[in-house]
C-alpha cells in the first residue's frame, strides 16, 4: 500500500496535518490526493482519522521558497491560515536543509509572506510572519455593498440579536464583533451566532466570525473565533490579526504597538503598522508572532480511512 508521510503540527492548539507534496517527496503522487475534499475530511476526522482543523499542503513555490494550500476540516479551501503558515514554516525549516535560513518566503492565497524563524539548535520555537496589507473595503473582503466602502461598526442582525461588526480581510474574510459587557461569555456567543453570521448574505464567500473584548489599557484582547469551514478552534492567526486591525479602526487599540491577543489555546502577538489610516499604497501591513509545535510524525494510507464527516 502507498502511504502518505505527514507531520501533525499545532499552533496554540489550532492543529493541522502537514503534507509535503513537492515533486520527488514520498506521497506526492498519491491518488486520490490529500487535498481532495473527501480525503481531507477523512484525514481531519477526529474519531476515524488523524484529527485536525485542516490539511496544509506544501507545494512548489511560485515566487517564494514554497507554496501553502489550506484545506479545512470540512473539505473547503481557505485562502490563508495564520497559525497554519507558522506550522508550514516550521516543517520546511526543520525538514528541508536547503531552506534552513533566517527568513522563509511562502506563497499563499493572500500573497507572498515572509516568515522570520526563531530557532534553538534544530528546533523552531516561534515564527514572526509579515501578514501583508489588510483589505478594508467591501469589494476586497468580499462583502456586499459599495465596493470602495469600508464596513466599520456595521449593523447586522443574527437570529434574535443585533451586532455591530467591522469587516477585514487578511486574505480571507473576517467579521469582527467587539463585546463591551465584561460578563458576557465570548465562546457562548461564538457558538450561538457564529454559524449564522458565517453564512449571512453580506458575505458571498462566507466569513470567519470573531467575538472580542478589549481589556483595559488597549494592549490585550480576549478573542474567540468561529472559523469558516471549521467551527470553534483554539486559535486563529488571521482572526487575531483582523481583530487588532478592527480594534485600530474603531479606536479601541493604537497602531504601532504590539497587542497580546488571548485565544483559548494561548496568546498571539500582533502589531499593526502605524500607517493604517494612510493611503493604501503606503500601508506596511500586520505582523503576527507566535509558536508552532510538532505533535507527532507518521504515515498513513488515506484509502484505508472511512469517509470523513468533518468536525
Amino acid at each position: 500500500m502507498a502511504s502518505l508521510p505527514f507531520v501533525k503540527v499545532q499552533g496554540l492548539g489550532n492543529d493541522f496535518v502537514v503534507v509535503d507534496l513537492r515533486p520527488g517527496r514520498p506521497g506526492a503522487d498519491l491518488e486520490p490526493a490529500p487535498t481532495e475534499p473527501a480525503v481531507a475530511r477523512a484525514l481531519c476526522d477526529r474519531h476515524f482519522g488523524i484529527g485536525a482543523d485542516g490539511v496544509l499542503a506544501i507545494l512548489p513555490g511560485q515566487e517564494g521558497d514554497a507554496r501553502m494550500r489550506v484545506i479545512n476540516a470540512d473539505g473547503s479551501e481557505a485562502e490563508m491560515c495564520g497559525n497554519g503558515i507558522r506550522c508550514v514554516a516550521k516543517v520546511l525549516w526543520e525538514k528541508d536543509p536547503a531552506l534552513r535560513r533566517p527568513v522563509l518566503q511562502i506563497d499563499t492565497g493572500a500573497g507572498l509572506l515572509a516568515c522570520a524563524i526563531d530557532a534553538e539548535r534544530d528546533r523552531v520555537r516561534t515564527v514572526a510572519v509579515q501578514m501583508g496589507r489588510p483589505r478594508l473595503t467591501r469589494g476586497e473582503i468580499p462583502m456586499t455593498g459599495p465596493a470602495g466602502e469600508r464596513a466599520v461598526r456595521t449593523s447586522l442582525r443574527a437570529g434574535d440579536r443585533g451586532f455591530s461588526l467591522t469587516a477585514v480581510s487578511m486574505g480571507n474574510p473576517h467579521a469582527v464583533i467587539f463585546i463591551d459587557d465584561a460578563d458576557a461569555d465570548l465562546r457562548a456567543l461564538a457558538e450561538s451566532y457564529g454559524p449564522r453570521i458565517e453564512v449571512d448574505p453580506l458575505f458571498p464567500r462566507r466569513t470567519n466570525v470573531e467575538f472580542a473584548r478589549v481589556r483595559q489599557g488597549q494592549d490585550q484582547i480576549d478573542l474567540v473565533v468561529w472559523e469558516r469551514g471549521c467551527g470553534i478552534t483554539l486559535a486563529c492567526g488571521t482572526g487575531a490579526c483582523a481583530t487588532v486591525v478592527a480594534a485600530c479602526l474603531e479606536g479601541r487599540a493604537r497602531p504601532g504597538r504590539e497587542v497580546a491577543v488571548n485565544l483559548p489555546g494561548g496568546t498571539l502577538f500582533i502589531t499593526v503598522a502605524p500607517e493604517i489610516n494612510a493611503a493604501e499604497t503606503g500601508f506596511a501591513g500586520v505582523q503576527m508572532r507566535g509558536p508552532a509545535e510538532t505533535v507527532f510524525e507518521a504515515a498513513i494510507d488515506p484509502r484505508t480511512l472511512p469517509a470523513g464527516k468533518g468536525p
